[in-house]
């Protein structure tokens, strides 16, 4: 792969720069020599159980230098989308660390025009499916921060949002407006960020499907690390195809002949 255009790296967290709160080894100086020598980097993620500000300051703790404005977060791009609908009347299943940032909406558990769904935990019920369920057959419209299948704990593989997103799409017949990863749209606001197109710009994730997958419906380039969640067997069952594979985000300044 022809990597001499590359101008700007487009990093998932993790499972790629680190899992739990433990940095992967060599990612915090992978980063840093990136922007040595002169390549952006921003930080895009599906994470919805932390605000920007809480990202931000678990990520410093591990030790990385980033600055708040170069996370790009899936629960961030649903609070500017919901803004620019002029603030509808909405149910936020979120954890209430995230929460808290869309606590200037009208909010309903029960009339609610829009159902945004992240990760709720153990919180999770038969009654919260129920009362979704019903809003969405009253003609509620159903928004999921992402649909991810699965994620990398520091005790191994846990089931994520997606299967309750199918479940509510399937009783209810409403399909979700997916706002993260993959989303062309979710990739899009970070090409506008960093003011380049996506011939100059690499995607680094663990997630085929979500990371790769989507990046390359973007237009971008799909890096493909052996971290976090990545399994062997679901990579060869995959039908994407990354652009490369490394065995970790240490490798990047390799392939990038930095």
């Amino acid at each position: 792969m022809d990597t001499s255009s590359v101008n700007a790296v487009l990093f998932d967290l993790d499972g790629v720069l680190h899992t739990g709160n433990s940095p992967i080894p060599g990612a915090i100086e992978t980063v840093d020599l990136l922007r040595v020598r002169g390549i952006s980097c921003r930080f895009v993620t599906n994470t919805s159980t932390l605000s920007r500000y809480s990202l931000h300051q678990k990520i410093l703790s591990m030790g990385f230098y980033v600055a708040q404005e170069e996370i790009i977060s899936a629960p961030e791009a649903a609070l500017k989308y919901l803004e620019q609908l002029g603030h509808p009347l909405c149910r936020f299943l979120l954890a209430d660390d995230v929460k808290k940032d869309f606590s200037h909406f009208r909010q309903s558990n029960t009339q609610a025009e829009y159902i945004v769904v992240g990760d709720i935990g153990n919180a999770w019920t038969y009654e919260i499916m129920n009362e979704v369920f019903n809003c969405l057959k009253n003609g509620a419209k159903l928004i999921a921060i992402h649909k991810n299948r699965f994620w990398q704990t520091e005790t191994g593989l846990q089931m994520d949002i997606g299967g309750f997103i199918n479940g509510l799409e399937y009783a209810s017949g409403v399909e979700a407006m997916i706002i993260g990863k993959p989303a062309s749209a979710f990739f899009q606001i970070a090409l506008a960020d960093l003011k380049l197109p996506a011939s100059e710009v690499l995607v680094i994730g663990d997630d085929i499907d979500s990371d790769i997958g989507g990046a390359q419906k973007a237009g971008i380039r799909g890096v493909l690390v052996r971290t976090g969640k990545f399994r062997e067997e679901y990579f060869a069952s995959s039908s994407v195809q990354p652009d490369i594979v490394l065995d970790s985000v240490a490798d990047l300044p390799n392939l990038l002949g930095l």
